[in-house]
């Protein structure tokens, strides 16, 4: 398998499961842990899981959490190429997850809103195949200039690209010309409606005279890919969702997987789906690797 630079956020989240509604000014049982996330950090150990080696491309604060982080995904088979912030902590995130696994989150980028162009060590693209770009990069102001050099500089070398945009919420005027070239855009519905005003799959046909190809999670309705070939689509598969925490990076990750090894636009999105499921039918946002 082609080898695969993962560039985002890496982070630990702090993931309450709590019943029934917060109670405002008072209090509110829940089950709660700790354990590594944030967007790169959770594709790229997807990634592992799914037999791929992974380099992750982040930048931590010079803090226990960040030791923390790059000790846990090394030893689930994670390269961690970290810039060290002498300044900022390392991100964290607190998830609540409701009693129907749905999750909200409150995230502190820390020293990811920090990552700059030298980040990148050039030499990490030797040998490697492709590119896959967090959205949360672009997102925000400060990082998105370091996004947009990653994405430039993976080009030029010649490696293939993706981009997951990550929130709908967040996405800007100008994003799409941002991401123009990148080989795969991997929004969900959400999403979709934000860059095309449509939730309907067919939708994504009007991204491909920006991006080579749309792969998009529609939840329980499935996953469909958009190219210049057509449309096609696969179920979701049927699971209790007990963490939604993660879903699409573990879809990005099993999806990519698949297809930078070869397999069809179907096959592709089958492995993304099983991944998702495996996802959302435990708590946090990674696979125990154990």
């Amino acid at each position: 398998m082609t080898g695969i630079i993962v560039v985002g956020d890496a982070g630990l989240d702090v993931v309450a499961r709590h019943s029934g509604p917060i109670v405002h000014g008072g209090d509110s049982r829940a089950s709660v842990t700790i354990a590594p996330g944030g967007a790169g950090a959770n594709t790229a150990v997807w990634l592992a899981a799914c037999g791929a080696s992974p380099t992750l491309v982040a930048r931590v604060g010079a803090d226990s959490a960040g030791r923390q982080v790059h000790a846990e995904l090394s030893s689930v088979g994670v390269r961690c190429a970290f810039a060290v912030d002498p300044e900022r902590s390392t991100c964290c995130v607190v998830v609540l997850v409701d009693e129907t696994g749905q999750r909200s989150m409150l995230p502190d980028r820390g020293a990811n809103a920090r990552f700059s162009p030298e980040d990148l060590d050039p030499l990490l693209l030797d040998g490697a195949g492709h590119l896959h770009l967090s959205g949360y990069v672009l997102l925000d102001a400060t990082s998105r200039p370091a996004g947009l050099a990653v994405l430039a500089a993976a080009r030029a070398a010649g490696l293939t690209t993706s981009v997951d945009p990550q929130s709908a919420a967040l996405i800007y005027d100008g994003f799409l010309d941002d991401v123009r070239g990148v080989d795969l855009l991997l929004p969900n519905t959400e999403e979709l409606v934000a860059l095309t005003g449509s939730a309907a799959p067919a939708s994504a046909s009007a991204l491909l005279d920006v991006v080579g190809a749309v792969a998009l999670t529609s939840g329980a309705d499935g996953a469909g890919w958009v190219d210049a070939d057509g449309v096609v689509s696969v179920p979701a598969v049927p699971v209790d969702c007990v963490d939604s925490t993660g879903a699409g990076d573990a879809f990005d990750a099993g999806l990519l997987a698949a297809w930078l090894d070869g397999a069809s636009r179907e096959d592709a999105l089958s492995a993304g789906v099983a991944a998702a499921a495996r996802a959302v039918s435990g708590v946090g946002a990674q696979p125990s690797m154990t």
